[in-house]
């Protein structure tokens, strides 16, 4: 069961520890490349105010983003401002994402994200979580994949597995760390690979942050798996 009002918490302490990594910038870093390609810092800081301002919109009943055009444009014209600009932005980003979820909700509703995708009302703070999270890896300021808090690893782990589950274009995969397990892929008599490694290792494969090399294999190839 999600507990959402748990995640909200989380949300909290992940934005914490990306505002204090941000704050010891400087105004070169925004431009300096990310670890996302064709992106800088300054894209992903305004990509991470813009997502806290389209859950909110989630949240309300509203689109998400008005088109991909919009969202896509308003990164890009964000992206270049002075750090203490993109900071402010953030803090307050967040607090109105935080001030909506804290209002008196059915959260068991029924929400749309983008490109038609569903979800409850309780999963969205936990989609916060992994945005911010994942995009603080991003940032290339020391905070890496195993820095993640291990709750989040593994949930954020079955949370990828779930999403490429029943996917044609997946072998049929378990996932392993040894002592867990998921499974991911197109519908199969039987597991056609086994993927395991560390739990960061093995997230990183999933949302595309790593190559997978570190990861061990038997009975086929490391899966390719579609673009998030």
């Amino acid at each position: 069961m999600i507990d959402h009002a748990h995640d909200l918490v989380s949300v909290q302490e992940a934005t914490d520890r990306l505002l204090s990594a941000v704050a010891a910038l400087d105004n070169a870093a925004v431009a300096r490349p990310s670890r996302l390609p064709g992106w800088t810092v300054g894209h992903v800081l305004a990509h991470l105010a813009r997502n806290a301002d389209a859950l909110g919109n989630v949240l309300d009943g509203r689109p998400m983003y008005a088109s991909a055009e919009a969202r896509d444009s308003d990164i890009e014209r964000d992206a270049p401002r002075p750090l203490d600009v993109q900071l402010e932005d953030l803090r307050a980003s967040h607090a109105a994402f935080r001030a909506r979820a804290d209002e008196p909700a059915d959260w068991t509703r029924t929400v749309e994200l983008r490109n038609g995708v569903t979800d409850t009302a309780a999963r969205v703070p936990f989609r916060r979580w992994g945005e911010v999270e994942l995009h603080h890896v991003d940032l290339g300021t020391g905070y890496e994949l195993e820095d993640l808090p291990d709750e989040f690893t593994e949930r954020e782990i079955a949370f990828l597995a779930d999403r490429f589950l029943g996917n044609s274009d997946v072998p049929a995969t378990r996932i392993t760390d040894g002592t867990r397990a998921w499974h991911t892929g197109r519908q199969a008599p039987r597991t056609e690979v086994t993927v395991q490694g560390r739990p960061a290792d093995l997230l990183g494969w999933l949302c595309g942050r790593r190559d997978g090399t570190a990861l061990e294999l038997s009975g086929g190839e490391l899966p390719k798996l579609p673009a998030l």
